[in-house]
């Protein structure tokens, strides 16, 4: 760190006023003490305990931090002191906190305006000095941190300070609280008291402390002899300024007034114990210390992973709730209120989600995320997820008790888990059901766990019971709410069995005549309907009884046929040409369902039948289904997997099989009319008949070739989704049922551990009774003996 250049490009200057400018990034006192916290919790320090105490050091009130971390040596205190110097990295899998090499100073220079720091490492023990009214008083136009380092002694008490190092150990003492050489040497040695098995840490004394305006500290030290708080007046005066206008304010949570409260939350899962005022603080495992927990994900369309999310019930208070919003570990955004929970109504009241989002960028102050895109996208997804939630345990509780009116969030009063961390080796442990945590001892180590299994520091902790590749939980109510919704559906768009075929024909867009009109009018072939010539007659399919089977979104085209001559009765009426296994099928209802927002007609079926004045006899029948007109040679929706080109090649064979069968039956009938008199001879005249009938069929084929065109233009792609979809359906149904079952199963399972407990409690009973009993006949028989 050279503080000259030899080139002529100059330095760059940093000003005294700098440290309080750059001070004003913590708002809220609570966020500057976080960055001393973090410091001692980052790897390369990898402190165990952390204390913070308020004293007095000759008649002044003094914040005073200690961690029994890997201590300082002299360059690595310099590069504290400095600005910008950051080079931690993960160690054995955690992640630093601090990553711009600023935290220290912003945060020391908020809470007072100088600040001494005594640390003891391995090899050297060091006092530096970051001081406001040092830089004043000596007139420095840079920033300057007199740093000391000690020589080892075999005696402590007579370590001495370097040679080289005698300008800033004059200047330490001339302009600290702390006037002699000795005086510095007992700070070290508090470091490495009896209570330190390390022997090194860092001990951060901070004086001259920010003051209001009515010259007092911003610090409540008297209402909590065990906690730091903010008075009222302090807090008001910076949510004033702070907070939004839209801001939720019904109720301030505890962490914001109280160091002791929010360091109980200020890890997601704590590795090192505070001590706030002598005190050990409760952390918590936010995310294992609420109740009806369930687990959802996350999946950003900007990242290749899920990202997993707890939600539950605060059990302490319902008015505390809200996304805990945590960053490589650590706290950033504490009972933000998302979705439901911004609405003036009861939505989302108590439940808390905890998400740690390591794919956002924090602020360089860590109290907020940057507002980016990334960020405002998490927001509300956070607020979905959590009304789904929310929706689902009400959901849920009405179903067990439909007669009950609590809310959800007045009736959570037990977490579902309860965990404590071992003081010793600061690994968490699960403790059984039924056991308060407030009734555990101050200090807490494994070998008191009722659990055999973990009752020793050497076992690992529980393995996590929630991974990414895990499923989210069940979200039942909007099962029951899509079902609702497919039921009303088939309700609304399955025609009655009593309807009659005129109520049909009313009810479709495109009534009887109609499609006459559009059928004879050549302007209207492109239309897609059948053109009916001279003589044919326009039918429509009566009603059918609706049958029993489970109704599908797939409608099945009947196939058309072309009937030769002789299979066709002579008569002059319209005539039901189907063959007897399809007569069969009357019973069947072709159901429709709306996919599209226009109604489809009903199936037609069109006869043409013989002219009277005309001795052609050519009687064809086509079949027209609701989806559009179909040719009379096309081929059925049983064959639409094999593609348009075979259907063509089908309809064009049978339209030179019709076209050969009329020939034919015209050849029969001059053969026939060969046989008559004469006189019938010259009345008949065959070439004209000929014509005719030959034009008749030219016209039939162009009909149909026209009818193809337009059934070619229909795509398919709706039947063949209504295809996947009733399979989806299926599928869900049949996953729905297994779920019921396994809930079934496991509802039996939590009656007959019920039942165990309830035993289990009982015998714990008559043993306290015992041990009771036990207890005062022991005192009664030593009594005794001291009266012997």
């Amino acid at each position: 760190m050279a503080t000259t250049s030899d080139h002529v490009v100059p330095l760059s200057m940093l000003s005294p006023k700098f440290l309080h400018s750059n001070s004003t990034s913590h708002t809220w006192p609570f966020s500057a003490i976080a960055e001393l916290i973090d410091n001692a919790y980052d790897p390369d320090v990898n402190a165990k305990h952390f204390w913070i105490d308020k004293t007095v050091i000759k008649g002044e009130e003094c914040l005073i931090f200690m961690d029994d971390g890997n201590g300082l040596d002299y360059e690595t205190m310099r590069k504290m002191l400095s600005f910008g110097y950051s080079d931690k990295t993960a160690l054995r899998g955690k992640q630093p906190i601090g990553i711009y090499g600023n935290g220290f100073k912003s945060g020391s220079m908020r809470l007072g305006q100088d600040v001494i720091v005594f640390s003891k490492s391995k090899n050297a023990s060091c006092v530096g000095m970051l001081s406001r009214t040092y830089l004043e008083k000596t007139a420095a136009e840079q920033i300057v941190v007199p740093i000391v380092s000690f020589e080892e002694r075999e005696s402590e008490s007579a370590s001495l300070a370097k040679e080289e190092h005698e300008a800033s150990l004059q200047d330490i003492l001339l302009y600290s609280p702390f006037n002699k050489q000795e005086e510095l040497l007992i700070e070290i040695n508090a470091i490495t008291s009896s209570w330190s098995k390390t022997k090194t840490g860092s001990r951060i004394i901070i004086w001259n402390l920010r003051s209001t305006s009515t010259r007092r500290t911003e610090f409540d030290f008297q209402t909590d002899c065990y906690d730091i708080r903010i008075p009222s007046d302090v807090y008001e005066d910076l949510k004033e300024s702070t907070q939004t206008p839209d801001k939720v304010t019904s109720h301030i949570p505890e962490c914001v007034f109280s160091l002791r409260a929010y360091c109980s939350i200020l890890y997601l899962k704590p590795r090192m114990q505070i001590v706030v005022r002598g005190q050990k603080v409760k952390s918590q495992l936010v995310a294992k210390s609420l109740a009806c927990i369930r687990k959802d994900h996350y999946k950003p369309t900007f990242l290749n992973r899920r990202i997993p999310i707890t939600f539950g019930y605060n059990t302490m208070s319902k008015d505390q709730y809200g996304i805990m919003m945590y960053h490589k570990n650590r706290l950033i955004k504490a009972y933000e209120r998302v979705g439901c929970q911004l609405k003036g109504n009861n939505m989302g009241v108590g439940v808390i989600g905890v998400i740690e989002c390591d794919f956002l960028d924090p602020t360089h102050n860590k109290q907020d995320f940057m507002d980016t895109e990334n960020y405002r996208k998490t927001i509300n997804n956070l607020g979905i997820k959590l009304e789904e939630y929310w929706k689902e345990i009400r959901y849920r509780k009405t179903k067990d008790n439909p007669n009950c009116t609590v809310p959800v969030e007045d009736t959570m009063k037990q977490p579902d888990q309860n965990w404590v961390s071992c003081d010793e080796c600061m690994k968490w442990r699960k403790l059984p059901d039924g056991i308060d945590n407030s009734k555990l001892p101050e200090k807490w180590f494994c070998y008191l766990n009722p659990d055999p299994q973990f009752r020793s520091c050497n076992v690992d902790e529980e393995a996590e019971d929630f991974a990414d590749d895990q499923p989210s939980y069940t979200k039942t109510y909007k099962q029951e709410e899509n079902k609702k919704k497919r039921e009303m559906k088939k309700t609304t768009t399955v025609h009655s069995p009593s309807t009659s075929s005129s109520e049909i024909a009313e009810s479709t867009p495109l009534s009887s005549s109609a499609v006459s009109q559009a059928a004879c009018s050549p302007s209207r072939r492109s239309s897609g309907l059948p053109v009916i010539p001279d003589g044919a007659s326009l039918s429509v399919t009566p009603q059918r009884r609706k049958r029993s089977q489970a109704v599908t979104s797939q409608v099945t085209q009947k196939k058309t046929r072309v009937n030769d001559h002789s299979s066709a009765p002579a008569t002059p009426s319209s005539v039901d040409v189907r063959p007897h296994d399809e007569k069969e099928n009357d019973d069947d209802d072709i159901v429709i369902l709306e996919t599209a927002s226009t109604p489809k007609p009903n199936k037609l079926v069109l006869h043409f039948v013989k002219n009277e004045e005309e001795s052609s006899e050519i009687p064809i029948s086509m079949e027209c289904d609701n989806d559009a007109a179909v040719d009379a040679t096309s081929a059925s929706s049983q064959n639409q997997g094999r593609g348009w080109g075979r259907e063509l090649s089908f309809s064009l064979e049978a339209q030179h099989r019709l076209q050969n069968q009329s020939e034919v039956k015209v050849k029969k009938e001059v053969s026939h009319q060969g046989s008559q008199t004469e006189e019938t001879e010259e009345k008949i005249d065959y070439k004209s008949l000929f014509e005719k009938i030959k034009k008749k069929v030219n016209e039939l084929i162009k009909d149909n070739e026209a009818l193809f065109e337009a059934t070619e233009m229909k795509p398919n792609s709706e039947e063949e989704d209504s295809d996947e979809i009733s399979m989806m359906f299926g599928r869900l149904l049949h996953e729905l049922d297994e779920r019921n079952q396994e809930r079934d199963e496991l509802r039996s399972q939590l009656n007959s551990l019920e039942d165990r407990n309830a035993k289990l409690e009982a015998k714990c009973e008559l043993l306290k009774l015992t041990l009771k009993d036990q207890q005062k006949e022991n005192s009664a028989e030593g009594n005794e003996s001291m009266r012997g």
